[in-house]
């Protein structure tokens, strides 16, 4: 985010350094055992079980009026896709923000749940007809159109009396974001419509000939993990420069231009993340400069930030299971796995885990954390560093394991997948409760 939360509380064990990647309300309150929200982690362990995630409500509704105090004219969209119950569309909907959804399962949740729809987007570059059936039933504010053969889908299924406001997701051609599988912003891959190959302008004619589809505006989605605002400076160029184009041949003047997500934070101590003050400000100047050479009125910004509000609020706690020396490597295997964070598998995510609920005197030693799956892949941490007296029992805590982990989670070796409980004013609630053996049988219908 902007800026490093310092913890309220620490001792000599426990740094602000050190501690800079977890959620503000973190204390020690006692020699090798962490407080999350006021509640020791090892009790949220002893009651809830392991694997177990972890989420500071007062982080995640902190780190939402950051970017509504950042970006006080734009729409702020939380999207969905890095986290999604109850509690979170809650808080988002509390926070004043909208939501981004993927498909008519988290959009039914979050109507369900109370979210207006009309502050709802739907993405998707293969929207189901199940997904549009459900985004018109339900009216959800904008679909952002992603191939040629939405249009005709989308404008028939809303029907010649009807209407659905809608975006055109362009490919501005921008390499940016932390891995080549989370780069979204470029030719080539399976998201949007390409400036450089006339398909983005071809696709907006289409629209402009359907009298029920309301285009209102382009969106981008550069890609994640991004911690450079060059990035987006560029595109509100690129897209600026394609709004003017639409302008010379069509008279289009389009009132929203949304810049997605894709804003990075640190999982480690020391790595970067992106700077929020310096990203509002410039890119504020930059569309005011762009549109003032086109000619064009600044249309409304909207973003979608999903990472940088959830993921520093989480956290993920195993207990140990063994701990093995084989060669000149320790491996420290865990109760949870790839199943429950399959990101340092798909990506090379590094993360720093810590050892909870003891005061250790061991030497710092080498370790690589693992899990129990049967992958050789199946790695949470490599080379990282823990107490060398670590052992089966112990406690090990994960920071920044709020996005992308229960909404990436899997089934893989039917382990089921760890319930989320929820830290505040010291006290703790489950949110999402563990799958169960009975969850996993009553699926299984047939012989």
């Amino acid at each position: 985010m902007t800026t490093v939360h310092e913890p309220t509380a620490t001792t000599e064990t426990a740094t602000s350094a050190e501690l800079s990647v977890w959620p503000a309300s973190t204390t020690e309150p006692r020699h090798g055992d962490l407080a999350v929200g006021g509640v020791p982690l090892a009790e949220i362990a002893d009651r809830f079980g392991t694997p177990v995630y972890v989420l500071d409500e007062t982080e995640v509704r902190d780190r939402c009026r950051t970017y509504r105090d950042a970006f006080p004219d734009t729409e702020v969209l939380y999207a969905a896709k890095a986290f999604l119950c109850r509690a979170m569309t809650h808080w988002v909907e509390e926070e004043g923000l909208g939501l981004d959804v993927c498909s008519a399962g988290e959009l039914e949740l979050a109507v369900t749940t109370g979210f207006p729809p009309d502050r709802i987007t739907l993405h998707g570059n293969a929207k189901s007809p199940h997904d549009l059936e459900a985004a018109l039933r339900l009216g959800v504010g904008r679909i952002v159109i992603d191939s040629p053969s939405e249009i005709a889908r989308l404008a028939a299924a809303v029907g010649p009396g009807g209407h659905q406001k809608v975006m055109v997701r362009v490919v501005p051609g921008i390499t940016a974001g932390g891995h080549e599988k989370i780069r979204t912003g470029t030719d080539d891959q399976k998201f949007g419509l390409s400036i450089s190959d006339g398909y983005a302008q071809h696709a907006i004619a289409r629209i402009l000939d359907q009298p029920q589809l309301e285009l209102t505006g382009l969106h981008c989605h550069l890609g994640s993990q991004i911690t450079s605002v060059k990035p987006y400076l560029a595109a509100v160029r690129r897209m600026v420069g394609l709004m003017a184009r639409l302008h010379e041949q069509h008279g289009l003047i389009l009132p929203e231009l949304d810049l997605g997500g894709g804003h990075g934070i640190a999982y480690r101590p020391g790595e970067p993340a992106l700077d929020l003050t310096s990203l509002a400000r410039k890119v504020r100047t930059e569309l005011a400069d762009a549109c003032a050479a086109a000619g064009l009125p600044v249309p409304c910004l909207i973003i979608e930030p999903g990472r940088a509000i959830v993921g520093p609020a989480g956290i993920a706690l195993y207990h140990v299971l063994s701990v093995k020396r084989t060669g000149s490597h320790t491996y420290v295997a865990v109760d949870g796995g790839m199943s429950d964070n399959p990101r340092p598998a798909l990506y090379g995510v590094r993360y720093a885990p810590r050892l909870i609920g003891r005061h250790s005197t061991g030497t710092p030693a080498r370790v690589t954390v693992v899990g129990r799956h049967c992958e050789a892949g199946d790695v949470l941490a490599a080379d990282v560093e823990l107490p060398g007296d670590v052992r089966p029992g112990d406690l090990l805590a994960v920071p920044v394991a709020g996005a992308y982990h229960l909404s990436m989670a899997s089934g893989y070796n039917l382990v089921g997948r760890p319930p989320v409980a929820a830290v505040r004013d010291g006290l703790a609630r489950l949110l999402v409760r563990r799958e169960s053996l009975e969850d996993i049988r009553s699926r299984d219908v047939g012989l």
